[in-house]
């Protein structure tokens, strides 16, 4: 993990189903007061996978959509470094389905081959799949026909999918994501997302029945004192 890539600094579970984490942009690997970002981003991204992923509910999470509030240039080191920390935790096959990379050629539907053939292998099960990529197969693209069957074809090669989605703030596409998916994270700004533009959002998604498993908070350059923290 590089000095300057954006890091997950924080989870915490509130209440029965949302769970909640931090992000921010470190400008060196020194520890500060015995805090070190990189570290504590390194247990804390892993504490969030384990919350969403692996919590042993009634309803098994396989596909999850981060979706920023509004537009969020680091998004694709987000979903990467939650998509390396469950390739950690599981030997499953893993898909980080992303809006970043261009993909190399033609979609695999073309092909009649398999996602992986023509994605980006990471590690030994972990594949980047550049969302382009994806074959419409007649359907518009966005639409709830094109995002079930791209859903169902990642769901048929991966036991799990990281998913980059649009900002919910700007993209209805987002919600349909989130009712698609097995949920949607939203991944807030600290330096600019206002918390009455959040809560909107979160009242727009949850009436649109997408199911929200929490938040993620970026961009926050301090550690939160411990005794705050707990109580978050």
């Amino acid at each position: 993990m590089s000095a300057n890539a954006e890091v997950l600094q924080g989870a915490r579970l509130v209440g029965s189903t949302a769970r909640e984490a931090a992000v921010s942009r470190t400008a060196s690997l020194a520890v500060v007061g015995g805090w070190s970002p990189e570290n504590f981003a390194r247990e804390q991204i892993r504490g969030l996978v384990r919350r969403v992923f692996f919590a042993g509910g009634s309803r098994p999470v396989k596909q999850v959509v981060f979706s920023p509030v509004e537009s969020h240039s680091g998004m694709g080191a987000i979903c990467d470094q939650v998509g390396r920390a469950l390739a950690l935790e599981t030997h499953s096959d893993i898909a980080i389905l992303s809006r970043d990379v261009e993909p190399a050629g033609l979609c695999a539907a073309h092909e009649g081959v398999a996602i992986r053939s023509w994605a980006t292998q990471l590690t030994v099960n972990l594949w980047r799949v550049p969302e382009l990529s994806l074959c419409p197969s007649g359907e518009e693209v966005g639409t709830g026909c094109y995002w079930r069957a791209r859903l169902a074809e990642l769901r048929r090669e991966f036991e799990y999918t990281v998913i980059h989605g649009p900002a919910a703030g700007i993209s209805s596409e987002a919600a349909l994501l989130g009712q698609l998916a097995d949920g949607i994270i939203l991944v807030l700004d600290a330096q600019s997302t206002r918390r009455a533009t959040a809560l909107k959002i979160k009242e727009t998604l949850q009436g649109a029945s997408s199911k929200i498993l929490g938040t993620v908070l970026s961009e926050r350059e301090f550690p939160v004192p411990e005794g705050i923290y707990r109580r978050l």
